[in-house]
């Protein structure tokens, strides 16, 4: 059966907290934040945007408020290879949903090859990992989401596209729905289309405005990707100089 509640209900600013006029509380998305607060969804949550628009920095925060390690795995992982995360989430605060699971992952692409280092020094007692290792980038990315995706609980993932081809993309978007199906929450922040046109899922756009909710055929990442595809040499003849003529 679903857990009836969801694992995050609210993020907000913890008390005390002032906003200042430096990074990450300049970013528009962080600090309407840390103003308002914002209210989580059950189901799954995308935030969608443009490089630099904060959607790693927000998913990062809520990941470590949560008890997640920075660089991915499990609320029991304790993966750390070199700092670089931002103090936003000491900043925040999380209301749960009571009784609600306290278990959670964190998937973040940019840290996959220090993650699978981390399973294959700490194999876990219940199951017989692959050498993630030996597998190609998608290979291990799908792995993760077979073997890891299984419990309720709260799921941040940071950009987990950028290992998966077109059909595993449709993978991905099956296993949040069926996540979301189980009860489990999901905070994911992507660049692609495909991975936020999960029907029934909270979009949520993210730019210089701060924070909005959009529908998938509003976004602005869907109308550029649609009118690229239908007319490829409208934005190429702009970056890819003419061949010079040749003698």
């Amino acid at each position: 059966m679903p857990f009836a509640v969801h694992p995050v209900r609210r993020v907000a600013a913890a008390e005390g907290t002032s906003v200042s006029r430096t990074w990450p509380h300049t970013i528009p998305a962080v600090r309407q934040i840390l103003l308002d607060g914002l209210d989580l969804t059950p189901g799954v949550t995308f935030l969608v945007g443009e490089n630099g628009a904060g959607k790693s920095t927000l998913v990062e925060a809520v990941a470590i408020a949560f008890g997640m390690s920075p660089e991915g795995g499990s609320t029991g992982a304790r993966l750390t290879t070199r700092a670089s995360e931002s103090s936003l989430a000491r900043d925040l605060v999380l209301t749960r949903g009571a009784g609600a699971p306290r278990w959670g992952f964190f998937l973040r692409a940019e840290t996959m090859h220090g993650y699978y280092t981390y399973l294959e020094q700490n194999p876990s007692p219940y199951r017989e990992d692959p050498r993630f290792h030996e597998l190609s980038h998608g290979e291990g990315f799908l792995e993760v989401l077979q073997s890891r995706f299984t419990s309720p609980g709260l799921y941040c993932l940071d950009e987990p596209e950028s290992a998966l081809s077109f059909s595993s993309s449709l993978a991905l978007v099956g296993v949040l729905n069926d996540l979301a199906a189980a009860g489990s929450q999901v905070l994911c922040a992507t660049h692609s289309p495909i991975v936020c046109s999960l029907p029934g899922a909270t979009i949520l756009e993210i730019g210089d405005w701060g924070i909005r909710n959009a529908a998938w055929q509003d976004l602005e990442l869907v109308q550029n990707w649609r009118a690229y595809l239908d007319a490829p040499e409208r934005y190429l003849r702009h970056i890819i100089e003419s061949e010079p003529d040749r003698p």
